[in-house]
């Protein structure tokens, strides 16, 4: 092939390739990259579910054992109305210890002579301990559970006062009617009279029996609760084994009591309930109880 054929030859295949470049229109080469797929990407995986949260525990804690160490710490953090009960109480007892010789004398003024009544200690606690195995019975019959919890509280606020009537009784050592005829025999030894431990168990459960339950039949559960608080003092008092003042003491303290065992339930009872939680593929409904 001579020179001048191989020089227009390549003038031809410069020509194609100018002509084609020009009939390329503008912005195809933009367009083409941008109908290409995108390359794939893999998904990121999905963080973990949090772990289940455990409810914070309740202040002071829960249970008999937290109730006696509340129960005796609570003048600790008793408030400015509290200690106006306490004051209260402390007024009414002084005002019944200044009867505490005329009320005796109305009770034994009818004995003969070295005459003494039996204190009849078994007897006065009878109704007191009726009430509370009745209360137990009757929810087990019908199988209701704020029945238990009733009668439970009943023994908590007995126990509890009925073990500080039992402290103070050894404390203050006064002696009994039926020991003396004097009111102001105090810091003698022994068991004492001061306060009265039936009239203190009494009024615990009845105030519990007063104060529990719905309001439909209120009237009739203070006129039973307090009416066997007021029957077993009055009982104690015509036996001639407490003093005016060892009875309204244990009034004072068996209502006290009762108010807190009842307030110490509520407390309880409100870390219980039903809750729905999830679990894996559902939920499940689930009751939160707290045990005593």
């Amino acid at each position: 092939m001579s020179h001048r054929t191989r020089i227009s030859l390549i003038l031809a295949a410069l020509a194609c390739a100018t002509a084609q470049a020009q009939t390329t229109p503008p912005g195809a080469a933009d367009a083409a990259a941008q109908t290409a797929p995108p390359p794939s990407i893999a998904p990121l995986p999905e963080p973990p579910p949090p772990p289940p949260q455990t409810p914070p525990a309740p202040s002071g804690g829960s249970g008999l054992a937290a109730d006696i160490k509340a129960y005796y710490s609570a003048p600790l953090h008793w408030d400015g109305g509290q200690w106006a009960w306490f004051g209260a109480a402390l007024v009414a007892v002084g005002a019944a210890h200044h009867y505490d010789e005329q009320v005796r004398i109305h009770f034994v003024k009818n004995l003969a002579p070295g005459q003494k009544p039996n204190s009849n200690d078994v007897g006065d606690a009878i109704p007191t301990a009726a009430v509370l195995v009745a209360t137990w019975g009757y929810a087990t019959l019908i199988q209701d559970s704020s029945g238990h919890e009733e009668a439970w509280t009943m023994l908590e606020a007995a126990g509890l006062s009925g073990v500080t009537a039992y402290v103070v009784k050894f404390a203050a050592g006064r002696q009994a009617p039926d020991q003396t005829d004097n009111p102001n025999q105090w810091f003698k030894g022994g068991s004492g009279s001061f306060p009265s431990w039936h009239s203190t168990a009494a009024f615990a459960v009845g105030s519990v029996l007063a104060e529990s339950g719905n309001d439909d039949y209120r009237w009739v559960r203070r006129l039973l609760g307090y009416g066997l608080g007021a029957a077993t003092s009055y009982e104690r008092l015509k036996h001639d084994a407490h003093w005016l003042s060892d009875t309204v003491a244990g009034a004072a303290l068996g209502i006290a009591s009762a108010r807190f065992a009842m307030n110490r339930r509520e407390r309880h009872d409100d870390l219980s309930g039903f809750s729905v939680e999830p679990v894996p593929g559902g939920v499940v409904l689930a009751y939160r109880l707290s045990l005593p």
